[in-house]
């Protein structure tokens, strides 16, 4: 498969800085914040309305996110995730990814 975020996922381009079995994560590279973490699923989920596996769904909201936001120092200020869906959403890339983003104070509306 030609997705980028799924070649990111296996490990042949860029960098991680958390992986597990099911999920991986990397710095963005545009970052809108002074920490801007891309979590993406290992398999291929082309958005949010598509991810059908609830566990992985748990997974990375109740665990990977916690453990990203201590590793980034982000979980004692706050942070904000952003899930964008389709184009009119802001989806970029049409692989499921949830945008982690801190280290500044977040404002609304955000775009």
């Amino acid at each position: 498969m030609d997705c980028i975020f799924c070649k990111i996922a296996r490990g042949e381009l860029g960098t991680l800085i958390y992986e597990d079995e099911t999920v991986a994560a990397f710095n963005d590279a545009n970052p809108q914040a002074p920490v801007h973490v891309l979590i993406v699923p290992k398999i291929h989920v082309a958005n949010i309305t598509e991810l059908a596996d609830k566990n992985l769904a748990a997974h990375i909201f109740t665990e990977v996110v916690p453990k990203i936001a201590q590793k980034t120092g982000v979980d004692k200020n706050g942070f904000r995730l952003v899930v964008n869906t389709g184009d009119e959403g802001g989806q970029t890339v049409n692989h499921l990814h949830v945008h982690l983003i801190g280290g500044r104070k977040m404002t609304w509306p955000p775009g």
